[in-house]
């Protein structure tokens, strides 16, 4: 497994949980793909040009872990990890896929499932 590339994919999935990326829809928008959609953890989809208002998305207090990748192609990764969300007291086991493009990785689909 490439280190480099994992701490990369690691940093930028830790990057979206910062209020200065979140809240800065530049930042966003060269973090998530055109066509990124989520499947959230709330059961909601969610899609870049639909949920990035002028504002970025909501703040929330989260904490990741357990960080690993998986390569599924040259350019493209799956990524997985648990999320912490601190205000709600509980954990979801999130999936990111990651896709070399436009000269840097962006973050295509995510998923977010609430562990019991």
């Amino acid at each position: 497994m490439n280190q480099d590339l994992k701490t990369l994919l690691q940093n930028q999935e830790e990057q979206l949980l910062l209020p200065e990326i979140r809240t800065s829809k530049d930042a966003l928008s060269q973090l998530l793909a055109t066509d990124f959609f989520e499947f959230g953890s709330s059961g909601r989809v969610l899609y870049r040009e639909e949920e990035i208002a002028e504002t970025g998305i909501d703040v929330v207090d989260m904490q990741l872990s357990d960080f690993e990748i998986k390569p599924l192609a040259e350019d493209v990764v799956l990524a997985t990890y648990r999320i912490f969300n601190v205000e709600q007291k509980q954990s979801s086991l999130r999936s990111s896929i990651w896709k070399f493009q436009n000269n840097r990785w962006q973050l295509v689909f995510h998923q977010g499932t609430k562990t019991i």
